[in-house]
């Protein structure tokens, strides 16, 4: 028996080692892993240069406390703001945590210029945040919050591409508008360009700070930097993770100038936040996501995985009803049964996830090869005959 927590509904597989694309499970199996820790190993299982870099820290110096300058730390928060809208990072564990610290920033931000009063987030139903008390009161998603009342206030809510319903949201006390720039847990819904420009006017037409939630989508995944750069706006806010470390725990909150502004010494803090050992490794991710070229394959290979997903939709239109997402940011909504279907793939040696409104993700590494999609595709057109 078991003595962890029954909170995950595991598979019965476990697996012993991996290598770029691939997992090799203790049964001596090998898989094609397009989960990769829910778009977290942005370049694959042990990756050479990773692999280097955290053996190299890790006989120098692991953890030392933010009461002192951290030298990798501040060579990546100039990195990450060199290379987006921001001007000030801070560093966190995990994704929830950074965009905790988003919400506690729009709250001081106008409680610094006189309005405590202004502390409402405003935010998707049905979105992904995280999973603290917080972030599951701003998600707004039934299965998350069962159980956990009494409720975290703070939150507003409206539908997603309910604009009339979103302006009508907007009162007085509203600090901040929460988004992801693409739903991950969602489903893989992308806001769309025009609707994210909307929000910057509305937003600067209010007074109300824009927080674009990229911790899934980020650092890439859709084949720019960050996914808010397709649309062409500056948000105010975008707490990041998965993708930055590429496997190891680090999570970050980007953030302007002016907005950092309400933010001093001993407003927030962490203990393991932009820890050498992390911060090292998310300079090494940075070191080949910002290499010439990266990011345009990314863009490439995204668009033939996606052609790829539409001819077999187009084969088999009762089993894929659709194909969402941008870059290898990627899903497919299913007419079938969605566990049976993932099952199905799994037992072909293909690794997915699935996402709400029936949608199977797709999340294969950044630097993923030609012929690992092609092999996906196969795997997939064979799955999609067994429920014709």
């Amino acid at each position: 028996m078991s003595s962890l927590l029954n909170n995950y509904a595991r598979k019965k597989i476990s697996f012993v080692r991996g290598k770029g694309c691939y997992l090799y499970a203790s049964n001596g199996k090998k898989y094609l892993d397009f989960v990769q820790g829910i778009a977290v190993n942005s370049l694959g299982h042990c990756h050479d240069h990773l692999v280097k870099t955290i053996n190299n820290q890790s006989k120098k110096l692991w953890h030392v406390s933010n009461a002192f300058t951290i030298l990798e730390q501040e060579r990546l928060a100039k990195r990450l703001t060199q290379n987006s809208f921001a001007d000030y990072v801070a560093f966190q564990n995990s994704g929830a945590e950074a965009t905790e610290l988003a919400i506690k920033v729009a709250r001081r931000f106008f409680y610094y210029k006189g309005n405590p009063k202004k502390n409402r987030i405003l935010c998707l139903n049905n979105s992904f945040h995280g999973r603290t008390l917080a972030t599951i009161f701003a998600s707004n998603n039934k299965k998350s919050i069962e159980g956990f009342a009494p409720k975290v206030d703070g939150f507003d809510h409206f539908n997603f591409a309910d604009h009339k319903g979103l302006e009508k949201a907007i009162t007085s006390k509203t600090a901040a508008i929460m988004v992801e720039t693409i739903m991950g847990e969602g489903g893989i819904k992308v806001i769309p360009d025009y609707c994210l420009k909307g929000l910057r006017k509305l937003c600067d037409k209010k007074n109300i700070l824009l927080i674009l939630d990229e911790v899934q989508c980020g650092i890439g995944r859709t084949g720019k930097f960050f996914a808010y750069e397709h649309a062409g706006i500056t948000p105010d806010i975008v707490p990041i993770a998965k993708g930055i470390g590429g496997g190891f725990p680090i999570g970050a909150c980007l953030m302007t100038k002016r907005v950092a502004a309400c933010m001093g010494p001993g407003s927030h803090g962490s203990t393991f936040g932009g820890n050498p050992l992390a911060t090292s490794v998310g300079n090494a991710v940075l070191d080949q996501v910002l290499k010439k070229g990266f990011l345009k394959n990314v863009q490439t290979i995204g668009n033939y995985f996606q052609e790829q997903l539409k001819n077999i939709q187009s084969e088999f239109p009762k089993v894929i009803k659709e194909v969402r997402g941008l870059g290898l940011l990627v899903g497919i909504r299913v007419g079938v049964d969605q566990t049976l279907f993932i099952k199905k793939l799994l037992d072909n040696k293909l690794l997915t996830i699935k996402a709400a409104e029936n949608v199977v993700r797709l999340l294969p590494p950044l630097n993923v090869k030609k012929e690992n999609i092609d092999q996906a595709i196969v795997i997939l057109r064979k799955v999609c005959k067994t429920f014709k």
